[in-house]
């Protein structure tokens, strides 16, 4: 079942990566600020609508103050780089001269309405990717992530899950630390407190994630059973060729002076390649799984409706220009295919089931 009357469980994670992704790549398609908040905002009602009340459900905020920060660089970085005299000046700055050997680089000059604006488009466009990453990270079960690793990538996945839950472990170390101090008292403010907060933060954040490492090798993760040498080598001699095979055929496909006949067959041929040296190598990997995450109706549609947005974000990009990359020089404005596709990307907040650890369920309980 879906939808609101559904039981309460959890999402399959990789379901919400999919469409994680598939909101982020329509970000990359699009320059349109109204578009990408738009974007921002579908992610943050189905964070909001579907977070569970584990750690992780709680990094959010830090993915949000990521991206305003991007944002802000990307815009301070247009204006001491990116002077210009061509436009609207809004503020003359003195420009510092260069030597030689860095010709072709201002520092400062005269800052325009266009420059900035072209600055905010492209900080809006990084922190929309932002924001799509950190609504999967805050959605999905790092944990549960890693046991729908395929075996032959349990190694890489390890390393995966203990690098994305750095920003979890940060939300929740900072919650405990600032509770600490509010109950020791001291400085409230200043130089002081910030000292005070930032170096527990980091320190409790880095042995969090040290802890979950240790534990991960102690269970077994990542470890591979026993292989003879001739299976080791037919393995490494798979995933080579199925990597030179995908190189020469993206090469042939992004290079149209390259012989096309390289391009589909090669891909193809690399794709083949490595499934089996997937499945090669992950026969050496003994594992076992309990209560595997199942794929249901609500996880069918939320990969689909991260497919659906893609999609349309690549067709709005080559159909409608004026849409996707406005100028700087006229106000940008969304069709029907764009508002569509914002609405799309906000589905699941009412498509899928109510997680099981849902913090609104817990405090109606306690």
């Amino acid at each position: 079942m879906t939808g609101p009357t559904a039981l309460p469980r959890d999402l399959h994670p990789l379901a919400w990566w999919a469409w994680a992704i598939g909101l982020a790549t329509a970000a990359s398609f699009t320059t349109n600020p109204l578009l990408l908040l738009l974007i921002m905002g579908s992610a943050t009602v189905v964070v909001m609508a579907r977070r569970s009340g584990h750690p992780f459900g709680r990094s959010f905020r830090l993915y949000v103050l990521l991206a305003l920060f991007t944002v802000v660089m990307r815009v301070v970085f247009r204006l001491i780089f990116g002077g210009q005299e061509i436009g609207h000046v809004l503020l003359d700055l003195p420009e510092i001269p260069l030597p030689d050997w860095a010709a072709g680089i201002r520092l400062l000059g005269p800052v325009t309405s266009e420059a900035l604006l072209a600055g905010l488009y492209d900080g809006l466009r990084l922190a929309a990717i932002i924001i799509c990453v950190g609504a999967a990270n805050s959605l999905a079960n790092p944990k549960r992530v890693l046991a729908s690793v395929p075996p032959a990538l349990y190694e890489i996945g390890t390393a995966l899950v203990v690098a994305v839950t750095i920003f979890p472990q940060l939300a929740d170390s900072a919650r405990r630390v600032r509770a600490a101090q509010a109950l020791r008292g001291g400085a409230t403010s200043g130089v002081g407190r910030l000292q005070r907060f930032l170096v527990p933060v980091l320190e409790d954040a880095l042995e969090r994630s040290l802890a979950l490492a240790a534990g991960m090798d102690t269970r077994g993760y990542g470890r591979s059973g026993g292989a003879t040498v001739r299976e080791r080598w037919v393995t490494g001699s798979l995933l080579l060729l199925a990597l030179t095979g995908i190189c020469v055929g993206t090469y042939a496909w992004l290079d149209p002076t390259a012989p096309q006949v390289l391009a589909l067959p090669m891909l193809g041929a690399g794709v083949a390649v490595a499934v089996l040296g997937l499945i090669s190598a992950g026969r050496r990997v003994q594992r076992t799984r309990y209560r595997p995450d199942p794929w249901r109706g609500a996880e069918l549609f939320t990969v689909g409706v991260g497919i659906a947005v893609a999609v349309l974000g690549y067709y709005l990009s080559h159909t409608q220009l004026v849409v996707a990359y406005p100028g700087v020089t006229v106000a940008p404005y969304l069709s029907p295919l764009a508002l569509a596709l914002g609405v799309l990307g906000a589905l699941p907040a009412v498509a899928t089931p109510v997680p099981a650890t849902a913090p609104v369920r817990r405090e109606v309980t306690a």
